[in-house]
């Protein structure tokens, strides 16, 4: 049973519970109002709501409140693609964006992981695992993420066999890359294309970035991001 459902029938209880309520009192309210004398100019004093009403107004105005809060915290984040991350093979993550994904909106994304890198180096709340789990100088000490539109590319049999190095595969492989992001240590780049897996960019790819996550980011990065979670979710 879902949570919607769970609310729905609650709410539903207490309504029932305040018609009945209601149609119990009607005789006894009249004839309360009857046998009162009031003079017909003296002022109408208002009946205080029932502890029932009250209690169920607050469960059907709290409800929605935790509906609406939780729509707020689940949305998406539109300020960049939406991805998901089909394989990790060590240090390798293979990513994938819709198919219609400009290179705009990918070089967004990929500076986001450079975001990441930079302020936490934490990439778990961008759906990626520890790829150097147990290392003293992080968990995230060396990765590369290589950035797919072919959902066919990000399966973990496919990064197994790049992994595995077939001279053929991987030169297949590596032309339907359309951008990556890695850090090793404290270097980082990122572009739109592809590298290999010995660090050398590969022709037709454009390097976006080359530094150190120590360096300050651009101001122009800084200002656009200002507000936004790093974290998707």
């Amino acid at each position: 049973m879902t949570r919607s459902t769970v609310t729905f029938m609650t709410q539903a209880d207490f309504f029932s519970i305040l018609l009945r309520e209601i149609s119990d009192r009607p005789h006894s309210s009249m004839h309360e109002q009857m046998s009162s004398p009031m003079s017909p100019s003296g002022p109408k004093t208002k009946q205080p709501l029932d502890i029932v009403v009250k209690f169920a107004l607050a469960v059907f105005i709290g409800s929605f409140a935790l509906i609406w809060g939780g729509m707020y915290l689940s949305r998406p984040d539109r300020s960049i693609p939406p991805y998901t991350i089909g394989a990790q093979n060590g240090y390798l993550v293979a990513a994938n964006v819709p198919h219609d994904t400009t290179d705009e909106q990918i070089e967004k994304l990929l500076k986001r992981f450079r975001k990441v890198g930079h302020k936490t180096r934490d990439f778990g709340p961008m759906k990626i695992y520890p790829t150097t789990p147990g290392e003293p100088a992080g968990r995230y000490r060396h990765i590369l993420i290589l950035v797919f539109d072919d959902n066919g590319w990000t399966e973990p049999e496919q990064l197994a066999k790049y992994a595995a190095g077939d001279a053929a595969f991987v030169k297949e492989f590596e032309r339907s890359v359309r951008g990556f992001y890695r850090l090793r240590d404290d270097e980082e780049d990122g572009g739109l294309g592809a590298v290999s897996k010995s660090g050398i960019i590969l022709e037709g790819t454009r390097l976006l970035f080359n530094g150190r996550v120590t360096d300050p980011l651009p101001v122009e990065e800084e200002a656009e991001e200002q507000g936004i979670s790093i974290s998707p979710m």
